[in-house]
């Protein structure tokens, strides 16, 4: 069975492995609103938990560079 979350927000998800350390940045930068902005461009039907948690893991790269956070440091840019 797959389960589409339609409204979920970032500070709400329960990411597991390397997608914690992607989250944590995205919340300590106080990005997360714009995080969420981004999934619900990209995914306007919702996402599964497994979609999310693949994306924060293998995307974090892509996800920094769209936020403006500083990849080395995980410091917000602007």
């Amino acid at each position: 069975m797959k389960v589409i979350n339609d409204d979920l927000k970032l500070v709400d998800f329960n990411a597991w492995s390397g997608a914690i350390d992607t989250k944590n940045a995205i919340l300590s930068n106080s990005k997360g609103e714009e995080f969420d902005g981004l999934i619900e461009e990209l995914y306007p039907d919702g996402v599964t938990d497994t979609e999310l948690n693949d994306l924060l893991w293998f995307e974090s790269e892509w996800i920094y560079e769209s936020l403006g956070i500083n990849q080395e440091e995980g410091e917000d840019e602007n």
